[in-house]
Protein backbone atom coordinates (compact mmCIF):
# COMPACT_ATOMS: atom_id res chain seq x y z
CA UNK A 1 0.00 0.00 0.00
CA UNK A 2 2.40 2.29 0.87
CA UNK A 3 4.28 1.72 -2.48
CA UNK A 4 1.02 2.56 -4.43
CA UNK A 5 0.80 5.65 -1.99
CA UNK A 6 4.47 6.90 -3.64
CA UNK A 7 3.73 6.21 -7.35
CA UNK A 8 0.24 8.36 -6.85
CA UNK A 9 2.52 11.23 -4.89
CA UNK A 10 4.90 10.96 -7.47
CA UNK A 11 3.11 11.18 -11.05
CA UNK A 12 5.38 11.17 -14.07
CA UNK A 13 4.75 14.59 -15.92
CA UNK A 14 5.98 14.50 -19.58
CA UNK A 15 8.45 17.10 -20.59
CA UNK A 16 8.86 16.80 -24.51
CA UNK A 17 6.33 17.66 -27.28
CA UNK A 18 5.82 14.35 -28.42
CA UNK A 19 3.86 13.52 -31.56
CA UNK A 20 3.50 9.91 -31.28
CA UNK A 21 2.86 7.76 -28.43
CA UNK A 22 3.33 4.19 -27.56
CA UNK A 23 2.56 1.90 -24.45
CA UNK A 24 4.99 -0.76 -24.24
CA UNK A 25 5.56 -3.54 -20.88
CA UNK A 26 6.57 -7.11 -20.83
CA UNK A 27 4.10 -9.74 -21.45
CA UNK A 28 0.85 -10.34 -19.30
CA UNK A 29 1.38 -6.88 -17.95
CA UNK A 30 -2.20 -6.00 -18.91
CA UNK A 31 -1.32 -3.94 -22.35
CA UNK A 32 -4.55 -4.15 -24.38
CA UNK A 33 -6.59 -3.32 -21.24
CA UNK A 34 -4.47 0.25 -20.91
CA UNK A 35 -4.72 0.37 -24.51
CA UNK A 36 -7.91 0.59 -24.67
CA UNK A 37 -8.74 2.67 -21.85
CA UNK A 38 -6.25 5.35 -23.24
CA UNK A 39 -8.29 5.28 -26.68
CA UNK A 40 -11.77 5.61 -24.22
CA UNK A 41 -10.27 8.33 -22.46
CA UNK A 42 -8.84 10.37 -25.69
CA UNK A 43 -11.84 9.46 -27.75
CA UNK A 44 -13.95 12.58 -27.15
CA UNK A 45 -11.19 14.86 -28.58
CA UNK A 46 -9.67 12.11 -31.23
CA UNK A 47 -10.25 8.66 -32.10
CA UNK A 48 -7.40 6.79 -31.30
CA UNK A 49 -5.90 3.88 -34.00
CA UNK A 50 -3.77 1.15 -32.34
CA UNK A 51 -0.82 -0.03 -34.07
CA UNK A 52 0.51 -3.59 -32.55
CA UNK A 53 4.18 -4.10 -32.19
CA UNK A 54 4.25 -7.46 -31.35
CA UNK A 55 6.13 -9.83 -33.82
CA UNK A 56 3.72 -12.95 -32.93
CA UNK A 57 0.41 -10.98 -33.66
CA UNK A 58 1.06 -10.25 -37.05
CA UNK A 59 0.03 -14.41 -37.96
CA UNK A 60 -2.78 -15.27 -39.04
CA UNK A 61 -4.08 -18.75 -36.97
CA UNK A 62 -2.61 -17.81 -33.83
CA UNK A 63 -4.99 -16.09 -32.03
CA UNK A 64 -4.98 -18.22 -28.54
CA UNK A 65 -0.73 -18.39 -27.52
CA UNK A 66 -0.42 -14.75 -28.46
CA UNK A 67 -3.70 -13.66 -26.31
CA UNK A 68 -4.80 -11.07 -29.39
CA UNK A 69 -7.16 -8.71 -28.78
CA UNK A 70 -10.80 -10.17 -29.01
CA UNK A 71 -12.94 -9.06 -31.71
CA UNK A 72 -15.33 -6.89 -29.75
CA UNK A 73 -11.96 -5.09 -28.66
CA UNK A 74 -10.70 -4.53 -32.58
CA UNK A 75 -14.39 -3.31 -33.31
CA UNK A 76 -14.35 -0.59 -30.88
CA UNK A 77 -10.68 0.46 -31.46
CA UNK A 78 -8.87 0.20 -35.28
CA UNK A 79 -6.03 -2.19 -34.98
CA UNK A 80 -3.69 -2.32 -37.37
CA UNK A 81 -0.51 -5.26 -38.15
CA UNK A 82 -2.63 -7.97 -36.56
CA UNK A 83 -3.51 -10.95 -38.78
CA UNK A 84 -1.20 -9.70 -41.58
CA UNK A 85 0.99 -12.74 -42.62
CA UNK A 86 0.96 -16.68 -42.80
CA UNK A 87 2.83 -18.74 -40.18
CA UNK A 88 4.87 -20.20 -43.29
CA UNK A 89 6.29 -16.08 -43.51
CA UNK A 90 8.83 -14.29 -41.54
CA UNK A 91 8.35 -10.90 -40.73
CA UNK A 92 11.83 -8.50 -39.42
CA UNK A 93 12.28 -5.50 -37.58
CA UNK A 94 12.99 -3.66 -41.31
CA UNK A 95 9.61 -4.55 -42.26
CA UNK A 96 7.56 -3.81 -39.20
CA UNK A 97 9.62 0.22 -39.58
CA UNK A 98 7.86 0.82 -42.68
CA UNK A 99 4.24 -0.55 -41.73
CA UNK A 100 4.52 1.48 -38.95
CA UNK A 101 5.88 4.42 -40.15
CA UNK A 102 3.39 4.18 -43.33
CA UNK A 103 0.09 3.77 -40.55
CA UNK A 104 1.50 7.03 -38.21
CA UNK A 105 1.23 8.83 -41.38
CA UNK A 106 -1.97 7.56 -42.79
CA UNK A 107 -3.63 7.59 -38.63
CA UNK A 108 -2.32 11.20 -38.48
CA UNK A 109 -3.81 12.37 -42.16
CA UNK A 110 -6.80 11.07 -40.84
CA UNK A 111 -7.32 12.91 -37.95
CA UNK A 112 -6.48 10.42 -35.48
CA UNK A 113 -3.85 9.74 -33.31
CA UNK A 114 -1.80 6.71 -33.82
CA UNK A 115 -0.78 4.92 -30.71
CA UNK A 116 1.70 1.94 -30.38
CA UNK A 117 1.24 -1.18 -28.45
CA UNK A 118 3.80 -3.98 -27.46
CA UNK A 119 5.88 -6.05 -26.28
CA UNK A 120 8.38 -6.65 -29.13
CA UNK A 121 10.90 -4.09 -27.78
CA UNK A 122 13.46 -4.59 -30.95
CA UNK A 123 10.74 -3.39 -33.18
CA UNK A 124 10.25 -0.24 -30.75
CA UNK A 125 13.96 0.54 -30.83
CA UNK A 126 14.35 0.05 -34.67
CA UNK A 127 11.45 2.63 -34.84
CA UNK A 128 13.81 5.35 -32.62
CA UNK A 129 16.71 4.61 -33.27
CA UNK A 130 17.07 3.60 -37.24
CA UNK A 131 17.83 -0.14 -38.26
CA UNK A 132 21.42 -1.28 -38.28
CA UNK A 133 23.14 -1.47 -41.76
CA UNK A 134 22.60 -5.26 -42.58
CA UNK A 135 22.12 -6.55 -45.92
CA UNK A 136 19.16 -8.26 -46.85
CA UNK A 137 18.35 -11.73 -46.51
CA UNK A 138 20.41 -13.59 -49.87
CA UNK A 139 17.99 -16.81 -51.12
CA UNK A 140 20.72 -18.00 -52.45
CA UNK A 141 23.48 -17.72 -49.75
CA UNK A 142 20.73 -19.21 -47.54
CA UNK A 143 20.28 -21.82 -49.12
CA UNK A 144 23.97 -22.47 -49.45
CA UNK A 145 24.28 -22.50 -45.92
CA UNK A 146 20.84 -24.92 -45.51
CA UNK A 147 22.94 -27.39 -47.17
CA UNK A 148 26.43 -27.08 -45.02
CA UNK A 149 24.01 -27.12 -42.29
CA UNK A 150 22.46 -30.19 -43.86
CA UNK A 151 25.79 -32.11 -44.99
CA UNK A 152 28.10 -30.83 -41.67
CA UNK A 153 26.29 -30.36 -38.83
CA UNK A 154 25.42 -27.35 -36.72
CA UNK A 155 29.14 -27.30 -34.79
CA UNK A 156 30.68 -26.87 -38.16
CA UNK A 157 28.75 -23.23 -39.22
CA UNK A 158 29.08 -22.31 -35.57
CA UNK A 159 33.35 -23.07 -36.02
CA UNK A 160 33.13 -21.00 -39.27
CA UNK A 161 31.54 -18.02 -37.40
CA UNK A 162 33.89 -18.30 -34.66
CA UNK A 163 36.84 -17.91 -37.41
CA UNK A 164 34.94 -15.11 -39.40
CA UNK A 165 33.39 -13.05 -36.69
CA UNK A 166 34.59 -14.40 -33.23
CA UNK A 167 32.58 -11.44 -31.08
CA UNK A 168 29.55 -12.57 -32.62
CA UNK A 169 29.87 -16.05 -32.32
CA UNK A 170 30.85 -15.34 -28.78
CA UNK A 171 27.34 -14.17 -28.13
CA UNK A 172 25.43 -16.80 -29.02
CA UNK A 173 24.61 -19.78 -28.25
CA UNK A 174 26.21 -22.49 -30.06
CA UNK A 175 22.40 -24.33 -30.66
CA UNK A 176 21.37 -20.80 -31.87
CA UNK A 177 20.61 -21.88 -35.58
CA UNK A 178 18.88 -19.18 -36.67
CA UNK A 179 21.28 -16.60 -35.31
CA UNK A 180 24.19 -18.45 -36.61
CA UNK A 181 22.92 -18.51 -40.25
CA UNK A 182 22.07 -15.09 -40.03
CA UNK A 183 25.74 -14.08 -38.90
CA UNK A 184 27.31 -15.88 -41.86
CA UNK A 185 24.74 -14.81 -44.25
CA UNK A 186 25.43 -11.15 -43.61
CA UNK A 187 29.01 -11.96 -44.32
CA UNK A 188 28.85 -13.75 -47.20
CA UNK A 189 26.91 -10.96 -48.32
CA UNK A 190 28.59 -8.04 -47.02
CA UNK A 191 32.09 -9.15 -46.55
CA UNK A 192 31.91 -7.83 -43.62
CA UNK A 193 31.34 -9.61 -39.86
CA UNK A 194 28.10 -8.51 -38.12
CA UNK A 195 29.58 -7.01 -35.18
CA UNK A 196 31.39 -4.87 -37.55
CA UNK A 197 27.71 -3.70 -38.66
CA UNK A 198 25.92 -2.78 -35.88
CA UNK A 199 25.57 0.55 -34.67
CA UNK A 200 26.17 1.69 -38.24
CA UNK A 201 22.91 3.13 -38.82
CA UNK A 202 21.20 2.83 -42.48
CA UNK A 203 21.18 5.94 -44.25
CA UNK A 204 17.76 7.65 -43.80
CA UNK A 205 16.26 9.35 -47.30
CA UNK A 206 13.02 9.83 -45.46
CA UNK A 207 12.85 12.92 -43.26
CA UNK A 208 13.70 12.44 -39.41
CA UNK A 209 10.84 10.79 -37.88
CA UNK A 210 9.18 12.40 -35.08
CA UNK A 211 9.90 11.96 -31.36
CA UNK A 212 8.08 9.37 -29.81
CA UNK A 213 7.24 9.21 -25.89
CA UNK A 214 6.60 5.63 -24.43
CA UNK A 215 4.57 4.67 -21.62
CA UNK A 216 5.69 1.85 -19.90
CA UNK A 217 4.12 -1.17 -17.70
CA UNK A 218 6.70 -2.42 -15.41
CA UNK A 219 5.59 -4.72 -12.21
CA UNK A 220 7.21 -3.27 -9.05
CA UNK A 221 6.96 -6.64 -7.86
CA UNK A 222 7.83 -9.48 -10.07
CA UNK A 223 6.18 -12.07 -7.98
CA UNK A 224 3.15 -10.26 -8.88
CA UNK A 225 4.36 -10.38 -12.45
CA UNK A 226 4.68 -14.20 -12.66
CA UNK A 227 1.57 -15.11 -11.01
CA UNK A 228 -0.09 -13.45 -13.84
CA UNK A 229 1.80 -15.15 -16.55
CA UNK A 230 1.24 -18.77 -14.64
CA UNK A 231 -2.46 -17.65 -14.45
CA UNK A 232 -2.71 -16.98 -18.17
CA UNK A 233 -0.82 -19.82 -19.83
CA UNK A 234 -3.33 -21.90 -18.03
CA UNK A 235 -6.02 -19.93 -19.28
CA UNK A 236 -4.42 -20.20 -22.93
CA UNK A 237 -4.34 -23.98 -22.09
CA UNK A 238 -7.85 -24.24 -21.38
CA UNK A 239 -9.03 -22.27 -24.24
CA UNK A 240 -7.34 -24.88 -26.55
CA UNK A 241 -3.83 -24.11 -27.23
CA UNK A 242 -2.96 -27.33 -27.79
CA UNK A 243 -5.75 -27.99 -30.17
CA UNK A 244 -4.44 -24.69 -31.89
CA UNK A 245 -1.06 -25.42 -32.22
CA UNK A 246 -1.88 -28.99 -33.25
CA UNK A 247 -3.93 -27.25 -36.26
CA UNK A 248 -1.19 -25.99 -37.27
CA UNK A 249 1.20 -28.51 -37.35
CA UNK A 250 -1.18 -30.98 -39.41
CA UNK A 251 -0.55 -28.09 -41.95
CA UNK A 252 2.28 -29.92 -43.23
CA UNK A 253 4.23 -26.98 -44.48
CA UNK A 254 5.10 -25.59 -41.15
CA UNK A 255 7.67 -26.87 -38.72
CA UNK A 256 9.58 -26.03 -35.57
CA UNK A 257 12.46 -23.54 -36.89
CA UNK A 258 10.03 -21.17 -38.29
CA UNK A 259 10.28 -17.69 -36.78
CA UNK A 260 5.98 -17.95 -36.21
CA UNK A 261 6.66 -21.72 -34.37
CA UNK A 262 9.74 -20.03 -32.53
CA UNK A 263 6.93 -17.70 -30.85
CA UNK A 264 7.09 -18.54 -27.04
CA UNK A 265 4.33 -21.14 -26.21
CA UNK A 266 4.13 -21.64 -29.70
CA UNK A 267 8.08 -23.51 -29.46
CA UNK A 268 6.86 -24.90 -25.92
CA UNK A 269 3.45 -26.64 -27.13
CA UNK A 270 4.90 -28.01 -30.40
CA UNK A 271 7.97 -29.24 -28.28
CA UNK A 272 5.62 -31.19 -25.92
CA UNK A 273 3.37 -32.88 -29.09
CA UNK A 274 6.09 -33.69 -30.90
CA UNK A 275 7.39 -35.61 -27.36
CA UNK A 276 4.11 -36.78 -26.49
CA UNK A 277 4.71 -34.75 -23.03
CA UNK A 278 1.74 -32.51 -22.05
CA UNK A 279 2.48 -33.27 -19.13
CA UNK A 280 5.02 -31.20 -18.52
CA UNK A 281 3.70 -28.18 -20.69
CA UNK A 282 2.14 -26.02 -18.17
CA UNK A 283 5.66 -25.75 -16.12
CA UNK A 284 7.40 -25.58 -19.90
CA UNK A 285 5.32 -22.57 -21.00
CA UNK A 286 5.31 -20.68 -17.81
CA UNK A 287 9.00 -20.76 -17.38
CA UNK A 288 9.70 -19.35 -21.24
CA UNK A 289 7.09 -16.77 -20.78
CA UNK A 290 8.77 -15.90 -17.55
CA UNK A 291 12.19 -15.88 -19.42
CA UNK A 292 10.69 -13.78 -22.57
CA UNK A 293 9.00 -11.13 -19.80
CA UNK A 294 12.56 -10.76 -18.39
CA UNK A 295 14.13 -10.11 -21.45
CA UNK A 296 11.70 -7.40 -22.69
CA UNK A 297 12.38 -5.68 -19.19
CA UNK A 298 15.97 -5.38 -19.91
CA UNK A 299 15.42 -4.18 -23.16
CA UNK A 300 13.18 -1.46 -21.64
CA UNK A 301 15.76 -0.30 -18.78
CA UNK A 302 17.61 1.10 -21.89
CA UNK A 303 14.90 3.43 -23.08
CA UNK A 304 15.22 6.76 -20.81
CA UNK A 305 12.38 7.99 -22.80
CA UNK A 306 9.93 5.43 -21.15
CA UNK A 307 7.59 7.04 -18.54
CA UNK A 308 7.29 3.93 -15.76
CA UNK A 309 3.95 2.87 -14.85
CA UNK A 310 3.43 0.34 -11.64
CA UNK A 311 0.97 -2.26 -13.76
CA UNK A 312 0.76 -3.30 -10.27
CA UNK A 313 -0.26 -0.59 -8.66
CA UNK A 314 -4.17 -0.18 -7.61
CA UNK A 315 -4.32 2.79 -9.50
CA UNK A 316 -2.35 2.08 -12.92
CA UNK A 317 -4.94 2.17 -15.22
CA UNK A 318 -5.29 5.62 -13.66
CA UNK A 319 -2.21 6.45 -13.95
CA UNK A 320 -1.52 5.96 -17.55
CA UNK A 321 -4.43 7.33 -18.56
CA UNK A 322 -3.62 10.87 -17.03
CA UNK A 323 -0.03 10.34 -19.03
CA UNK A 324 -2.23 9.93 -22.14
CA UNK A 325 -4.30 13.14 -21.35
CA UNK A 326 -0.74 14.92 -20.53
CA UNK A 327 0.13 14.05 -23.94
CA UNK A 328 -2.55 15.09 -25.81
CA UNK A 329 -2.05 18.18 -23.99
CA UNK A 330 1.13 18.90 -25.43
CA UNK A 331 0.64 18.46 -29.11
CA UNK A 332 0.52 21.10 -31.07
CA UNK A 333 -2.50 22.55 -32.10
CA UNK A 334 -4.73 20.38 -34.68
CA UNK A 335 -4.95 22.65 -38.24
CA UNK A 336 -8.77 22.23 -39.17
CA UNK A 337 -9.65 21.04 -43.05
Amino acid sequence: MAASQTHRKQQPELTNNITTLCLAGPTATGKTAAAMAIAKTLAPARQVEIISVDSALVYRGMDIGTAKPTPAERAQVPHHLIDVIDPAEAYSAARFVGDAQALINTIQQRGNIPLLVGGTMLYFKALFDGLDAMPAADRTVRAALAAQLERDGLHALYRELQRVDPATAARLKPADQQRIQRALEVFRVSGQPMSALHGVKRAQAAPPQPLHTMISLEPADRAWLHERIERRFRQMLDAGLVEEVRALGERGDLHADLPSMRCVGYRQTWEALVEGDLDSLPERGTAATRQLAKRQLTWLRGMPQRQVVACDAPDALERVTTLARQWLAAQPARAEG
